[in-house]
């Protein structure tokens, strides 16, 4: 049976109320504390009006240890006696006043909370300065001790970054996911900042809105050079945010903005940027998804552009038509030096116009990247033409195409009459010993070719004696790279032999060649005698096994003028035997002349 009783605020009474009150301990942290109430209240309505406040004590069952516990602690507690209901209006006026001072204090602490914690509702999209986003609802803990060191932990990092940003003339913070909040946070050192050259802030995370961070930044600095936003998801609407900015900067000379999710409607907001910027270099837009569309609006950016030099596109979708609009962009373009197109599936007909459009322009380019473009023989024959002709190229790569020995024969063919070219990468072209034996023979005459690279092509021992036999008293090359190229240990003897007379090559790369200890041997051989110009042997995945580090670890040892700094054996056969005889080698020869050979296993 239920009763009505005048009883003890510290008892646990049910309080009824026009809208009955939650009761709450968030605000308590005792458990002997007081009750509190979470009253609700909307928006910025910080009081609420008191209504009839009745009293009454949980009903339980007459006679039952519960109820005459409380009664008992409410009488002891409490001077108040059993009254009429019309009497309880003596307690509940006071009561109504304590409970409204007390949510009245707690309506001032938390203004003061909000004004410190909270978000500026002037500058809603701005992120906190602290690099944290704070979510603080009423009636919880402001903020936990594990909340608290989150936040201090984060200060104190970005504070480190911001240090790193004034200190050094070359930062990078890439890799430190830090999001749009720690931009904003530090992109306030960038503000006048006359230390930092170049900046990298790639895979952090960043989006287009946290590229906000540099508006009112970038325009005031000149001493920043290089801008690295690369493999941040900031998509076409954080480049055209960037690009805006950028207009009235007069300092970035290099802006990397390679797998940010770009399209061509972004390509179009940089195609404006370059014909009002006249203080940017280089441009690398790689790993995007810049379309047909894309490179219309490049070129026509290129057209009226007279200071961009270099310009990467790799990894795009350029096609045929992109390339022979870039083409058009390019005839008209005297700035330009190096174009890199790697990976946009050009074709024959794509590179056809291409190579057309540099033939046609009257500016010097030195560095052409066209590899992995599904180019032919046909198409290697308009490369050919323009290599003929173009008098400065000094590095061409066409690396992963499909040229086969009929498109060697015609590089080879125009490299005879070039005599600018430098470096070049022939590498995985289906190229067998016929394409090596014309590429070998323009080595005898050529001189300034000094790296060449057939990687991946099935050459075969025959190809590799082709070479050997021109290297071994002809040519320049410095940098030679067989690796994958089937040559296996009858190929290896033949290498060896070049090597005791060769005095050129410098790097020479082996890998994957099914070598195994009997080409290791051979190898071996040549090591004991004195070659002052090897400095770098890569042996790797070649099923070399035991015997064959006892070879090689012989030669060192017997050549205490071994000019070897680097030897890759890693993913061979060796056992610990093996390995341990190239070590006690390394160390003899260290001792003996005090040069550090670098061995991997």
């Amino acid at each position: 049976m239920g009763s009505t009783s005048t009883i003890s605020l510290y008892s646990h009474p049910k309080l009824s109320h026009r809208a009955q009150p939650v009761l709450s301990r968030s605000f308590c942290q005792a458990r002997d504390a007081p009750l509190s109430f979470a009253l609700p209240f909307s928006g910025t309505r910080r009081c609420f009006r008191l209504k009839r406040l009745v009293v009454k004590a949980a009903a339980r069952p007459e006679g039952g240890p519960r109820q005459r516990r409380v009664y008992r602690q409410s009488q002891s507690d409490n001077a108040l006696t059993t009254a009429p209901v019309k009497q309880i209006a003596s307690f509940v006026v006071p009561a109504g006043v304590f409970v409204a001072a007390t949510f009245v204090q707690l309506t001032v602490l938390w203004k003061l909370v909000e004004k410190l914690l909270m978000p500026k509702p002037s500058r809603p999209s701005k992120p906190t300065a602290e690099g944290m986003n704070w979510s603080v609802g009423a009636g919880t803990n402001l903020l936990s001790g594990f909340t608290g060191k989150l936040f201090r932990e984060s200060k104190q990092t970005l504070n480190e970054f911001a240090k790193e940003l004034r200190a050094f003339s070359s930062v990078d913070m890439s890799g430190r996911n830090f999001g749009d909040e720690g931009l904003f946070f530090l992109a306030e050192s960038l503000g006048y900042n006359q230390t930092a050259e170049e900046v990298s802030f790639a895979a952090n995370g960043i989006t287009a809105a946290g590229i906000k961070a540099f508006d009112g930044v970038l325009q005031s600095n000149i001493a920043l050079k290089t801008l690295n936003l690369s493999g941040n998801p900031i998509g076409d609407e954080g480049v055209k945010c960037l690009c805006d900015i950028l207009v009235d900067n007069a300092g970035v000379e290099r802006l990397q903005l390679s797998s940010v999710d770009l399209r061509d409607e972004g390509a179009r907001a940089i195609a404006e940027l370059l014909k009002n910027n006249s203080i940017l270099r280089v441009l690398e837009l790689n790993n995007n998804m810049i379309d047909y569309s894309g490179f219309t609006s490049l070129a026509e950016a290129l057209l009226e552009n007279s200071t961009i030099r270099s310009l990467h596109l790799n990894g795009n979708y350029g096609g045929a038509l992109g390339a022979n609009a870039l083409a058009k962009g390019l005839e008209g373009n005297k700035s330009l030096r190096e174009l890199h197109l790697h990976g946009n599936s050009i074709g024959d007909e794509g590179i056809r116009a291409l190579m057309s459009g540099l033939s046609s322009r009257k500016g010097k380019l030195a560095v052409l990247d066209i590899g992995n473009n599904s180019i032919s023989a046909k198409g290697a024959f308009h490369v050919a033409e323009y290599i003929k002709n173009c008098k400065s190229l000094l590095w061409i790569n066409l690396y992963m195409n499909d040229i086969g020995d009929e498109g060697a024969e015609k590089i080879a063919d125009a490299l005879k009459q070039n005599r600018t070219i430098t470096t070049i990468d022939l590498g995985g072209n289906n190229i067998h010993s016929k394409g090596a034996s014309a590429i070998a023979r323009v080595l005898k005459d050529n001189s300034v070719i000094t790296s060449l690279d057939l990687a991946y092509n099935p050459i075969g021992a025959d190809g590799a004696k082709a070479l050997s036999e021109v290297l071994k008293f002809h040519g320049n090359i410095n940098t030679l790279k067989l690796g994958w190229c089937q040559i296996g240990a009858s190929g290896a003897e033949f290498v060896a032999d070049m090597l005791r007379y060769n005095n050129t090559i410098s790097i020479l790369d082996l890998r994957a060649n099914g070598l195994r200890d009997e080409g290791a041997k051979c190898l071996a051989q040549s090591f004991k005698v004195v070659n002052e110009a090897l400095t770098s042997i890569d042996l790797a995945f070649n099923e070399i096994r035991d015997d064959g580090a006892f070879a090689i670890a012989q030669a060192l040892k017997a050549n205490e003028d071994v000019a070897v700094t680097s030897l890759n054996l890693a993913n061979n056969f060796l056992t610990k035997f093996g390995q341990s005889a190239l070590t006690d080698a390394k160390d003899l020869v260290y001792e003996m002349n005090e040069k550090e050979v670098n061995i991997f296993f």
